[in-house]
Order: structure tokens, then sequence, then C-alpha cells
């Protein structure tokens, strides 16, 4: 496999314009300038515990603790899919049913694809699981083909009562509180607020080009690859495919989900990492 350090080597980077370059100044210089945002990131991290603090004190709502999901056992109850812990984060996963891998979420893909480490949660009395909104079987393989290994279950034929209030279909975080047999939903987010589940955007916001997205305020002259008027208008894609796809067809892995449809890309592709 090739080595993927290199920027060139990566589908979609080649050609990175790094001809616009910030300032070069002595090193006192450049660290009173930080020193300077070191107040605004304080202040930013402040505000954040206090909005979470809010978030503790919000109400709940009870939800039916027997809504059936699918699971790799067949049904199970949305009881028992906190595995016995207090707490339940769950990713509601949107899905194209019958559609090939190239074609699915590209935008779930990247956030429920970065939640890895399940550990650090566990030890918080909180289990983490996808709650797919298409059918068990062909999102499985889809979980598979990513090489995924959280909880995955189906919620084809509830996510209406789950999400009630909401439109089914789109993409949603939500969390769950349990308290002996009962169950309570506490919190849910959706749109930019799913971000959370990505350390990559915040590795990528401290770096001096930032996310290289067209909606970004940077200098005039920075990389800004993705976004309207780019060859790459969906940040979450490149090379007609979601950007984690790439390295998984590299390593020889199937993507075909049993629909019929699938999509591979050629041998020695170079949209290949």
């Amino acid at each position: 496999m090739k080595d993927e350090s290199k920027n060139a080597e990566l589908p979609g980077a080649a050609g990175l314009d790094t001809s616009a370059l910030p300032a070069v100044v002595d090193r006192a210089t450049w660290q009173a300038e930080l020193d300077k945002l070191r107040v605004q990131e304080k202040a930013h991290t402040r505000q954040g515990d206090a909005i979470a603090a809010a978030r503790r004190r919000l109400p709940m709502v009870e939800v039916d603790p027997t809504i059936q999901l699918l699971g790799p056992h067949g049904p199970v109850t949305l009881l028992e899919a906190f595995e016995g812990r207090r707490l339940l984060i769950a990713y509601y996963h949107m899905w194209h049913t019958g559609q090939p891998a190239a074609a699915q979420c590209e935008g779930c893909t990247k956030y429920n694809g970065q939640v890895r480490e399940l550990s650090y949660l566990h030890s918080r009395d909180v289990t983490y699981a996808t709650f797919c909104q298409g059918p068990y079987e062909e999102s499985i393989r889809y979980r598979d083909f990513m090489g995924w290994d959280v909880p995955w279950y189906s919620v084809q034929d509830s996510a209406d009562k789950l999400l009630a209030g909401r439109q089914v279909g789109m993409f949603y975080l939500v969390c769950y509180l349990r308290h002996g047999d009962r169950v309570f939903e506490t919190y849910w987010t959706n749109g930019r607020g799913v971000e959370v589940m990505s350390p990559s955007y915040g590795l990528l916001d401290m770096t001096v080009y930032g996310r290289q997205e067209t909606w970004e305020d940077s200098p005039a002259g920075w990389p800004q690859r993705w976004g309207e008027n780019t060859s790459e208008p969906n940040a979450y894609r490149t090379n007609g495919r979601p950007i984690a796809q790439w390295s998984r067809l590299a390593a020889g892995r199937s993507d075909d989900l049993g629909t019929g449809t699938t999509a591979t890309t050629p041998h020695g592709s170079s949209n290949q990492p």
C-alpha cells in the first residue's frame, strides 16, 4: 500500500496549492500573536463547558422501551440496546436502500466512522450504537466493508416512533437514559451538532489551511478545494465516493452490499490512496 503520509498520493489531494503562506515573523512576535488567540480559545472552551452544564440540566421525555430494533440475532428492544448500561448514545445513520456503497451517505460515513474506541464511553456506563434507517442485511455489509465494529441495529420499521416529531431519513445523534426498565430521551442534535463525532475537523481547524472548504473565513489565496464552484462540491466525497471508502477498496475489501448494484474501482485506479 502506498505511503498515505504523502499528500500527493491521497485521492483528491494532488495539486494542493501551497503558494499562499502566512507572514513570516520572529518567534517572539509569533508567540505574542498566539497568546492573543489563546484568550479567545480559553473563552470558547469555557463557553462549551457552560453549554454542557446547561445540557445536563435539561428535562427529559419518556420513550417506549419495548420499541423493536433488528440486530445480529433478530429483534431486540430499545431497552436491550443499552447492553445493561445506564446511558445510550445512538447515531441514526441515513441509508439509501438498494443503492451501491458509493452512493451511501457520505456524511454518515464520515461521522459515524470516526467513533471507534468505545472503552472510555463504557467506563462512564455509556453504550454507543448505530441505529441504521435501512434494512439490516444490506447495511451490515456496509459496516463490515468499512471495518467498523460498533453495535449495529436496523430501525427501518421503528424510526417513526423513535424519532417522533422529527423527519425520518435524516441523520441524528440521540442520547438516552435508562432508569430501571424505563427509557428516557435526554438530548438530540443533527446538522453541525454532530461535528463532536469528528476529531478530524478539530485537528484540521488547528492547521493553517483549516478544512479547506469554501465557506470558511480564510485569507485570500488559501486553498479551498471543497465546496461550491470547486471540483469537489461535497466536502465528504472525493472522486465520486465517500472519502473513507477509497482506503477500504485499496485494501481489497468488497463493497458488495447484496443489492446487485455493486460499484468498484478498477485495479490500479489513481483514486486509490
